[in-house]
């Protein structure tokens, strides 16, 4: 697989023009102002029967976007001692929360997760505000395209968000020491919601991150979900082009990156045919905070480090004293 955007030495210094809506701000503290608002405590259940030794699971429902209930898995190492700092996970796209077993490390490494469904892509938390606006293409990325308040992504950030005001709530979780993470989607979604609550988190991880500069998503990528908004402008074009991205500034990462001021570990594949790295160098080059590092993998596709990236992240995490034991 050859490189899939710009050489490396030029991915160092990419900083495209890209001004955020006047109002981004005002958008985002009001939709979350209305979620605060409607109140809402997470709740706890024991998952039993999992033959899990070394690990406690469970349940947890909390109110996200209209305050709507949302489904996560809050996986505990057996026997640690609390508090316990907590690392919350964002899903890749298309993906739900699954089975707690695909969700170990974490825990195998003393650290709490928090593992938050995302709503109508998995099968445990729906999207019941789907209905607002049109959907002209497969997936989530055109779903109420035409006006910000309606679109999938403000529901599902405003998601995210609340499951850093839920888990703080959580016993035995250390609300000093909350770590966002994802990969993809989840990266990007990550890096949204440290840039809405950088006064609540410690870190953040956006592994390959997904969201952000939406346009030239749209423009160079060879597959994934950037294709969905090149479908929907095939069409309909000559009358949508700038309402569509007018639209997607509201949740572009390289925006929310340039609010969120904690330390953060990015990761790029430079062959990565789903998030082209140009993407990527969009947001990390914009970050706000000082303690900024990217993981570069060379001869990666969107797959990023694969089994290498988990042991950088927890060096990265110990470094700066966020180590779970």
């Amino acid at each position: 697989m050859p490189l899939t955007d710009l050489p490396h030495d030029e991915l160092v210094d990419y900083r495209p023009t890209l001004t955020a809506p006047a109002d981004f701000d005002a958008f985002w503290a009001g939709t979350l102002a209305e979620a605060r608002g409607l109140g809402g405590a997470p709740t706890l259940t024991r998952v039993e029967g999992t033959l899990l030794r070394t690990t406690e699971v469970f349940d947890v429902r909390f109110p996200g976007w209209n305050g709507e209930p949302i489904a996560a898995w809050l996986l505990l190492p057996r026997g640690a001692d609390a508090p316990l700092p907590v690392v919350v996970k964002y899903l890749g796209y298309s993906g739900g929360r699954s089975f707690p077993t695909d969700h170990l490390l974490p825990p195998a490494a003393g650290y709490a997760h928090l593992v938050v469904d995302s709503r109508g892509q998995g099968h445990d938390t729906p999207d019941q505000g789907q209905g607002s606006g049109t959907q002209w293409v497969n997936g989530f990325m055109t779903r109420g395209i035409e006006d910000p308040r309606n679109h999938y992504y403000r529901r599902l950030i405003t998601d995210c968000v609340r499951a850093v005001d839920a888990v703080r709530q959580l016993p035995r979780i250390d609300p000093a020491r909350i770590i966002l993470t994802g990969g993809s989607q989840g990266g990007g979604l990550a890096l949204a919601t440290a840039g809405l609550t950088s006064d609540l988190v410690a870190a953040v991880l956006p592994d390959v991150p997904f969201l952000c500069h939406y346009r030239r998503g749209a423009d160079i990528s060879a597959e994934g979900p950037y294709l969905e908004l090149a479908e929907y402008l095939r069409w309909h074009s000559r009358e949508s082009v700038e309402t569509v991205f007018a639209t997607l500034a509201y949740f572009d990462g390289v925006h929310f990156a340039e609010r969120a001021t904690v330390p953060a570990l990015f990761s790029v594949g430079l062959m990565d045919p789903i998030c082209p790295p140009s993407t990527v160098f969009a947001a990390y080059n914009r970050y706000a905070g000082a303690d900024r590092e990217i993981s570069v993998w060379r001869y990666a596709d969107h797959g990023g480090g694969y089994s290498s990236a988990p042991r950088v992240q927890l060096e990265w995490l110990h470094e700066r004293g966020l180590a779970a034991v």
